[in-house]
């Protein structure tokens, strides 16, 4: 994970340039835009591998930069961490339906940002999951054929929802899943979903699963995440 080049839009001059120095000492090539016109702009006409973007930017502001990014086929594979206040929780959940990667909360840590960075990197150059192939991960057995969870030894009696949901979460280990897309995943375009239903879902198989059920993280104003094998 070295020489990835990494587009910086952020307005602000200290952040962008504490961002930059980070990324330098981690071997990383970063290039900075001040705009969202500036962001769109050089994102279509240079490669790069990831984009850090504030959702509070003059002009055109993060938030549509991403709609329009994920909505461009030459632009729309490049992962998107964004940067948001304590106060943008429905921003963030916004863009992490928009498609953005993960997020971050300013003020934030360097070395939290750089760990995010990398973790997202890794999943970019992953291979596609094949959702037939069995999931092993901690001490959960997650068997797509067979429906079949299992933690240790003990067998887990899931609902076939429940199984889905469940699935979809551990096949990408520290991805940030909305409830919107929770619900996309495992019934598709345009199921009428609450944040309730979702929440209650995730309660039920939590309990079901024990002290697995810790491994289910809530990302709190986002949605949900399986936590990363260490």
């Amino acid at each position: 994970m070295a020489h990835e080049s990494i587009l910086i839009v952020e307005d602000e001059d200290d952040i962008r340039e504490l961002i930059a120095y980070n990324l330098t000492k981690e071997g990383l090539r970063s290039h900075g835009a001040v705009s969202g016109e500036d962001g769109i702009k050089k994102a279509r006409t240079e490669r790069y591998d990831l984009i850090i973007l504030d959702l509070m930017l003059p002009g055109v502001d993060g938030l549509d930069v991403c709609r329009i990014l994920k909505k461009d086929p030459n632009t729309q594979s490049i992962p998107i961490i964004m940067l948001t206040a304590k106060g943008e929780e429905s921003d963030m959940v916004s863009g992490l339906e928009l498609g953005a990667d993960d997020y971050i909360v300013k003020p934030f840590s360097p070395r939290v940002l750089i760990a995010r960075i990398k973790t997202v990197l890794r999943r970019k150059s992953a291979e596609p999951v094949d959702p037939s192939v069995p999931i092993a991960i901690h001490d959960l057995a997650i068997h797509p054929g067979r429906r079949e969870v299992l933690a240790g030894k003990r067998s887990i009696d899931l609902t076939n929802m429940e199984f889905r949901v469940l699935h979809l979460l551990a096949s990408r280990p520290g991805w940030v899943f909305s409830r919107y897309q929770i619900v996309e995943g495992v019934r598709g375009d345009n199921y009428p979903v609450t944040d309730r239903s979702v929440d209650v879902l995730i309660v039920g198989l939590r309990k079901k699963l024990g002290d697995a059920g810790e491994y289910i993280e809530t990302v709190r104003g986002a949605g949900y995440r399986f936590k990363e094998a260490d």
